[in-house]
């Protein structure tokens, strides 16, 4: 049950010690390959708000954070790049990655750039978030990408996230705090460590005298929206990926391409979406299509390549209880990774209707990430038909890709599911009758989505186990309260019964296999350790007043989440939220402030 970006196999010894060797691996596809905005400036001094008509990308010059201090960097992922660990704090590393690209050796170059996208909210256009009211003024309004390299014979784009302001900043400040930096920082290391497919961690930076404002939530506060403003350090944190393209990017320039302009404007549209296509395609998609193929028939192995993606990738959210909270087509990333770690959550309680955001509403909550991602998917379908208007066989192919959307969505599911059960399948009617009992159950009994299905998947002999994961045993109980948690735990009981049963029927059905093997196998889907936002809240905290360490700790644990580790760790990390968090902003529930 994992979805990783295919990726060469690397050295994990350190081989480029020195940021001239790095320098050296620059190669610009981006800037190369596709169009300018005509009305961009060479320089990329372009930081005010404006609208951009055509092109595929807007040079931009960062601007830098004052008096940058590392933070920290992702020692895994330098180690797949062949980075030395000491290349993140010295001088040349900590400049660019910190916003100040005016020194930077060539082949690397002094200027980068940041793209424009449309925006699809749950399958329905907007255009009323761009200032201009036209949608050629909304897109990277503060990540800048600064550096392409082709590392280990695989191209990796590098972003800072909070570099500026650029032509798409609608009036904001172009700046990310060190709170949502950190989030994101984290989550996506933790990511990928889970197995889930994901933009990867690079470095952070925080700037030791420039601030912002921002409204959050006052300690203690169950306000659902921020009720203060606070002073918060700004920084910059670098995420990386073979390619930034989203599916509202696709879409931006399929719009283009509507009759309700000059005609050889309407060509131009159709050109400028044909190249950004392709260019998805050499960039995410190369080692999977055919470059041999016509355009058409690359569009079709595209489309259904991206659902293959697509769907595994929301399988495996919900398999290690994520919610994106924002899962709009703008952040939907084409090659079918995670991407934008904005207002997201780990699930503490299971609850289908989970949604950190408290912006985002049930169409992006927990449970409903497979109905939002195939609204983004009929998006990305429909970006794609323009090029396709002259081969109604290619059109006719296109569409039944797309028409068989949820029926491959669903057979993920129940696959996930099984393997989060330790079953073969859910194709009997008995599997399927087991999952939906426990999903009721679940829907009955506040547990806690980790760390039950960690609990079982030791195979216990019993629930005792088990309820490990309730919260109902964190709260004071009545005599009558007393006597339903005896009807519930009943319930679990009849439950384990039929489920056990079931796991030694599949056993028994596959000579060799045993409950230990099962057991060992579950533990790989299930997760022990997740990205709590209640640990993550005393990390920032911490490290706004120059206190790294517990940043340092979260990495080191939430890289093994389904290993088990030290007793002092499992107190500490593997554990029910406390009672006091519940409904508590900035913990339970979060505003977009970043």
């Amino acid at each position: 049950m994992t979805n990783q970006q295919p990726q060469k196999k690397n050295s994990t010894t350190p081989i480029i010690s020195t940021f001239s060797e790095l320098a050296n691996l620059a190669n610009y596809s981006f800037m190369d390959r596709l169009n300018c905005d005509p009305d961009a400036t060479e320089n990329g001094v372009d930081h005010t708000e404006r609208q951009v008509f055509s092109g595929h990308y807007v040079p931009v010059k960062p601007t830098p954070i004052k008096d940058p201090q590392y933070v920290a960097h992702s020692k895994r992922f330098f180690a797949e790049l062949g980075l030395a660990d000491g290349l993140a704090e010295s001088a040349d590393f900590m400049r660019l990655f910190s916003g100040d690209i005016t020194q930077v050796p060539e082949p690397m170059r002094k200027v980068g750039w940041a793209t424009g996208y449309a925006l699809s909210i749950y399958g329905v256009e907007f255009i009323h978030q761009c200032p201009f009211q036209t949608g050629n003024g909304y897109g990277d309004g503060r990540a800048i990408s600064v550096l392409e390299a082709v590392i280990n014979g695989q191209r990796w784009e590098m972003q800072l996230k909070g570099g500026g302001r650029t032509p798409y900043c609608r009036g904001a400040d172009g700046r990310a705090v060190l709170r949502s930096s950190v989030r994101e920082f984290l989550a996506q290391d933790h990511m990928h460590a889970l197995g889930v497919a994901t933009s990867r961690s690079l470095s952070l930076y925080v700037s030791k005298t420039e601030t912002v404002q921002r409204g959050w939530y006052a300690e203690g506060s169950r306000s659902e929206n921020p009720d203060m403003m606070v002073t918060e350090p700004v920084a910059i944190s670098t995420r990386v990926a073979p390619s930034f393209l989203r599916v509202g990017q696709i879409e931006l320039f399929a719009r283009r391409t509507r009759d309700d302009g000059e005609y050889d404007e309407q060509l131009h549209a159709i050109d400028e979406l044909e190249k950004i296509v392709l260019h998805l395609i050499d960039r995410e998609y190369a080692e999977v299509i055919d470059k041999a193929l016509s355009t058409p028939e690359k569009i079709v192995q595209l489309t259904g390549e991206f659902r293959e993606r697509l769907t595994s990738l929301i399988a495996n959210w919900i398999r290690v209880g994520f919610c994106q909270g924002n899962f709009n087509s703008d952040n939907c990333a084409a090659g079918g990774f995670t991407l934008d770690y904005g207002p997201f959550g780990f699930s503490d309680l299971f609850n289908p209707h989970y949604q950190p955001w408290t912006g985002g509403g049930n169409h992006f909550s927990f449970m409903n990430q497979p109905k939002a991602a195939q609204s983004n998917f009929e998006m990305f379908c429909s970006a794609l038909k323009p090029l396709l208007a002259t081969d109604q066989d290619a059109l006719s192919a296109l569409e039944d890709i797309q028409s068989e959307f949820s029926t491959v969505m669903e057979s993920k599911m129940q696959a996930m599911w099984a393997a989060k059960l330790g079953l073969s399948s859910l194709d009997k009617p008995e599997h399927m009758a087991v999952l939906r009992e426990l999903q009721m159950i679940m829907m009955q009994t506040p547990i806690d989505y980790t760390i039950f299905f960690r609990e079982l998947s030791s195979i216990p002999n019993d629930i005792r186990p088990l309820k490990k994961s309730f919260y109902t045993n964190l709260m004071h109980k009545s005599a009558e309260q007393e006597a339903e948690s005896q009807q519930v735990d009943t319930r679990w009981i009849e439950w384990f019964v039929k489920w056990k049963a079931l796991l030694i029927s599949d056993c028994n059905a596959n000579a060799g296999t045993t409950l230990e093997d099962v057991s060992k196998q579950m533990k790989q889907v299930n997760p022990k350790y997740i990205l709590r936002e209640w640990l993550l809240k005393p990390a920032y905290q911490q490290a706004a007043v120059g206190d790294d360490s517990l940043i340092q700790e979260l990495q080191e644990v939430m890289a093994n989440p389904y290993e088990e580790q030290s007793q002092s760790v499992e107190d500490k990390f593997y554990r029910l939220k406390p009672l006091e968090f519940f409904n508590v902003g900035g913990v339970s529930h979060l505003s977009c402030s970043s």
